[in-house]
């Protein structure tokens, strides 16, 4: 099989089989059945994760799977048409799970291969009385259109017989006929309805009528299925809980149409596999509320046979609500689904869910990203590995990141920095932009963007703060980063000490933002000098890494390599290995022209690192002209190997290691953690791995 995600094998493998294989009863893009591994129950799978995860390609992937063998639907619930009603169609009559059904059903509907289309009369009925509590006399071209779409996901019969299309108007010209007087038209609606799927002795009307029968059992109708069907328009007008009861019947009569679809034994032999239902975004309106009530009904011991797959950002469904966080929900990561579950129901409505976490690429998935992007190109060997380091195993950035290379590495880019700020189309139809905003634009929807694109460059809730007491709106304030902070968390990017964007990648992004967001580069310099004035009111070691590192993202090394010089000698030699790595972390751009190109590629950092301008260095009055160097050295080595947005030199690692070994010697009580930090840092560094301080050998609390 030719996948086109990688990473993704728990899910879509055959041998032996994945998830997918497992609850669908069907091989990925084969039709071959296979046993199912929970027959009885099936859970509700939700995929979760941040955004760039990949979650929503999976979900697309698994369509492409499935899509003409088995009844397969995909629903958005973030798409415009679930946000809002048509400006025509009033908000009593509508609702976004009402629409998601609609268009769930019509897909579904589509024919596969060896077995007939699935009719939804119920779910027709329930939504043909929804639609007509916003009807009058004065609605009559919207009432048309409204009812024969609704009508045509009765019929099972292929659209191309003509049949469906001419009843479907046959019965839209008797209930336009019931709308001939002003006032409620609900009633006439579902008599009118009742009466036509009455008619006629074929096996299709049968069918309909039994269908219909089904609203006799709703709460209250009496064994009536007409004052059911009223009730059921009458509770969804009423909005608030009624609403939501009322299209918990909806989503019902939806899954006992598909029930119905495979009850018989004719049936069962033409249809291979189960239905699927896919739910991308399910924390927006539509989809949470779908998923809430299926999980309740299968609480309640109403069993059905779909399988539902859906993709939660994040961990947690904004705004608290029923299921905040699906608190009973089992929870797995992809590579724990492998062969089985594990999965077993409890008593609560969240226990029917199973949580799968999307972890990010490896790097060997990103080599082979990067490879066939770049199929005929000279690449450079470490950019896989660099891409690895900058996106973390992000899809969206890998991949974007490699339609960049394919796109720019032929106009002489050569580093992640020049792929990032280089035009990238990602659709043939579009002219490219660069590759930075299209990933922001994709990371960080909603609005806000500017305000962020500042508050990266923060380590935590106070010095963010008072950045935007200096350099933000004073309508932002607290508040504003607040609301920033808690957003970031509920879209599941995670928390790191030491920065208020826990993210590196994300991070990276919104720094080089920053730094294009004039030519001269005024609101990067601002930033970086609100915050060293931040830290400058401040004592302590902390406080003096925190400003050393925004004193070298303005290309100021002097202040770093003085601290660093003079702490050496006493400081705890982890404590300095630590400082030395976070003071370098600090970002660092080339110069650029009026449209954000680089105009240089050269990087001053090797040449220090490299030892090329210490002749021309001059060394302050009074200090170990040799330990002074050599610090100065190390940091631009550092720097530079440790930059996401370059390559890392292998020249440079080589000074690094020499470097380390060096001041081994000056160290007795430090030896072995410097000497470990000679070994491991260039190797780390050149393999795209980051890097840490050692563990002690003496007593490993490091």
């Amino acid at each position: 099989m030719d996948r086109r995600l990688h990473g993704r094998g728990p899910l879509f493998d055959t041998d032996p089989p994945g998830l997918a294989s497992r609850l669908v009863g069907l091989r990925p893009y084969q039709l071959r059945s296979g046993p199912y591994e929970h027959a009885v129950d099936v859970p509700f799978v939700v995929f979760t994760g941040g955004r760039g995860l990949g979650k929503s390609a999976l979900l697309g992937e698994v369509r492409a799977a499935y899509q003409g063998h088995t009844p397969i639907a995909l629903v958005d619930g973030e798409e415009p048409q679930f946000a809002v009603a048509p400006p025509e169609r009033p908000v009593a009559a509508w609702s976004p799970v009402a629409q998601a059904l609609t268009t769930i059903a019509e897909q579904l509907a589509e024919p596969v291969k060896g077995a007939r289309r699935i009719g939804f009369p119920r779910l027709a009925s329930g939504l043909l009385a929804v639609a007509a509590g916003g009807w009058s006399d004065r609605d009559m071209p919207r009432m048309r259109q409204e009812a024969e779409r609704i009508l045509l996901l009765n019929d099972s019969r292929s659209f191309l017989d003509g049949f469906a299309g001419r009843w479907a108007t046959k019965v839209v010209a008797k209930l336009v006929s019931t709308m001939s007087h002003t006032g409620p038209v609900v009633e006439g609606i579902i008599e009118a309805t009742l009466e036509s799927f009455s008619e006629g002795v074929s096996p299709t009307h049968r069918r309909l009528r039994r269908a219909v029968g089904w609203y006799r059992d709703y709460p209250n109708a009496g064994g009536n299925p007409k004052l059911g069907l009223i009730l059921l328009s009458g509770h969804f007008r009423a909005d608030g809980d009624s609403r939501a009861h009322a299209e918990r019947h909806l989503v019902r009569a939806l899954l006992a149409d598909l029930d119905e679809a495979y009850a018989s034994v004719m049936q069962r032999s033409h249809r291979l596999g189960r239905p699927v239902v896919l739910l991308d975004n399910v924390h927006a309106p539509a989809g949470r509320a779908v998923m809430e009530y299926v999980l309740r009904d299968r609480a309640d011991g109403i069993r059905d046979q779909v399988v539902f797959f859906a993709a939660l950002r994040g961990r947690t469904l904004p705004g608290g609500g029923t299921f905040p966080a699906l608190p009973n929900a089992a929870r797995r990561s992809l590579t724990e689904v492998t062969r089985a579950t594990g999965w077993e129901p409890g008593t609560s409505p969240s226990s029917r869910a199973l949580l799968v976490s999307l972890p990010p690429l490896t790097p060997d998935d990103t080599l082979h990203l990067m490879g066939a992007a770049c199929r005929g190109l000279t690449m450079p060997p470490q950019l896989p590995h660099a891409t690895h380091r900058l996106t973390g195993g992000s899809p969206l950035g890998i991949t974007l990141l490699a339609a960049s290379a394919r796109q720019n590495l032929p106009r002489g880019a050569g580093s992640l920095g020049a792929l990032l700020t280089g035009d990238v189309a990602v659709h043939e139809d579009h002219t490219g932009r660069p590759a930075y905003r299209e990933l922001l634009d994709r990371l960080v929807p909603g609005g806000r963007l500017d305000e962020l694109t500042v508050l990266a460059a923060a380590h935590d809730r106070a010095s963010a703060l008072a950045l935007a007491e200096a350099r933000l709106p004073d309508d932002f304030g607290a508040a504003g980063v607040l609301g920033l902070e808690e957003r970031l968390a509920e879209e599941g990017w995670p928390t790191t000490a030491g920065q208020f964007v826990g993210d590196p990648f994300l991070r990276a992004l919104l720094l080089l933002r920053l730094h294009h967001l004039g030519t001269d580069h005024a609101e990067w310099q601002a930033t970086h000098r609100a915050l060293i004035d931040h830290y400058g009111e401040r004592d302590g070691a902390d406080a003096a890494r925190y400003r050393l590192h925004h004193e070298l993202a303005l290309g100021t090394a002097d202040f770093a390599v003085a601290h660093l010089r003079d702490t050496f000698p006493d400081a705890d030699v982890g404590d300095w290995l630590s400082a030395l790595l976070f003071i370098a972390s600090a970002p660092y751009f080339h110069a650029h022209d009026p449209e954000g190109r680089d105009v240089t590629e050269r990087d001053h950092r090797t040449a220090i690192a490299l030892g090329r301008t210490d002749a021309a260095h001059p060394v302050p009055e009074g200090v170990d002209a040799v330990l002074h160097l050599r610090v100065r050295r190390l940091l631009h080595a550092v720097w530079q190997l440790t930059d996401p947005l370059v390559l890392p030199d292998p020249q440079v690692a080589e000074r690094l290691r020499f470097e380390l070994e060096q001041l081994s010697n000056l160290r007795p009580g430090g030896t072995a953690l410097l000497w470990r930090a000679s070994r491991d840092w260039p190797a780390h560094a050149t393999a795209g791995r980051p890097l840490h301080v050692p563990q002690d050998d003496q007593d490993g609390s490091r």
